[in-house]
């Protein structure tokens, strides 16, 4: 098969479809690789490391997207990227259509098969592709509500740790998910007192035993939520519905019942985000205010350090990536149930229920294109 690696041209994303050594082990199946020139270099690879691999440089992205049969990318294709993508075929990437109308009609227009790492999802309901970019985002959510806590950012003006005789930051972290979890050991090893929520009492019992001993869990109702609001000095939003629009944990009103400065982390924005008052920003316009409170919602996190989340992400999508090469995207996902839910759009239909409800699209179940 062909695969075509493009440059990423979503404002500051610097990471890249795949690493050299990814690469290397398609090269080693014989398949063909087409990477954009400089694809890269933001995550550390030269040109020369994917041509010692056996991959073959292209100067454009139109080259790579005319070329390849599949193509693989980190973040969804922006409008550039729509004319390029042709009927037949196979995108491999984050997509996140439950929040952006304008992509899913133009996947859909063109034909396309494009299959979602978020939704790749096992019989566990674990998401491997998902986990590690969450796992990126979770640390870094709690780094950078650190960071905007500070006076001259914005914030309160407080040391997440505190000092002696001072008290630490007060970190809210909503969903005890991979995201939240992360970002919950995180705040907890720069010295916050954490306190993290989930609906699954399963799931905040496991909390409770693995996490340190200064991160508390709370059920998660709006109840409790705003009775955590005042004390709150960073909040991180870290709920997710696999392939849907996030729910919205805080309303404009629950904005309020802050302290000025109080630093709004909403990891969830790829899927529309958890704070009402929550719209998209990028790495060169990071935050906005509304009611004196700060917000976060980069929609690419895990760009900001794109050495480290590439290698991550191709560990986790290499196998899913070798076996679509090897037998071709319908055979793949009748061999592998988690890939075939990972199938959002196939031949114009939207396949995902989820994607369809949120847009009013109509529904075709993946069995009834095999």
């Amino acid at each position: 098969m062909k695969v075509g690696i493009p440059k990423e041209i979503k404002n500051s994303e610097n990471r890249v479809g795949m690493t050299p050594s990814g690469v290397a082990e398609l090269t080693r199946r014989g398949h063909q690789v087409f990477v954009q020139h400089t694809a890269g270099e933001g995550s550390g690879f030269a040109d020369g490391d994917y041509e010692a691999v056996g991959a073959r440089i292209l100067p454009t992205i139109e080259d790579v997207y005319r070329e390849a049969d599949m193509i693989v990318k980190v973040k969804e294709p922006i409008a550039p990227e729509y004319p390029l993508v042709r009927r037949g075929q196979l995108l491999f990437t984050y997509f996140h259509f439950a929040c952006e109308e304008q992509l899913t009609r133009a996947m859909l227009k063109s034909g396309a098969t494009c299959i979602a790492y978020e939704t790749v999802e096992r019989g566990d309901r674990s998401l491997p592709l998902l986990i590690p970019m969450s796992e990126v985002a979770g640390r870094m959510a709690a780094q950078n509500g650190a960071y905007y806590l500070q006076k001259t950012k914005g914030g309160k003006g407080k040391l997440m740790a505190g000092v002696p005789g001072v008290m630490p930051a007060n970190v809210l972290v909503l969903g005890g998910g991979t995201v939240g979890e992360a970002a919950a050991r995180m705040a907890a090893g720069m010295g916050a007192n954490v306190t993290i929520t989930d609906v699954s009492l399963p799931r905040l019992k496991q909390l409770a035993a693995e996490l340190p001993a200064n991160v508390h869990t709370l059920y998660s109702s709006q109840h409790n939520i705003r009775r955590q609001l005042p004390a709150a000095d960073v909040v991180i939003g870290s709920v997710l519905i696999p392939g849907d629009a996030a729910p919205k944990l805080i309303t404009r009103d629950m904005l309020r019942l802050m302290e000025p400065g109080t630093v709004l982390v909403d990891v969830a924005i790829d899927q529309g985000g958890c704070f009402e008052t929550s719209r998209p920003t990028t790495h060169s316009e990071p935050t906005y205010t509304v009611d004196g409170i700060v917000h976060y919602a980069v929609a690419n996190i895990p760009g900001a350090v794109p050495h480290t989340s590439t290698m991550a992400l191709t560990n986790a999508t290499l196998r899913y990536v070798l076996a679509l090469a090897d037998k071709g995207w319908q055979q793949a996902c009748r061999d592998d149930a988690s890939l075939a839910r990972g199938v959002n759009m196939a031949d114009g239909r939207c396949t995902y229920e989820a994607v369809a409800k949120v847009w009013g699209l109509d529904y075709t179940p993946l069995p009834l294109l095999a």
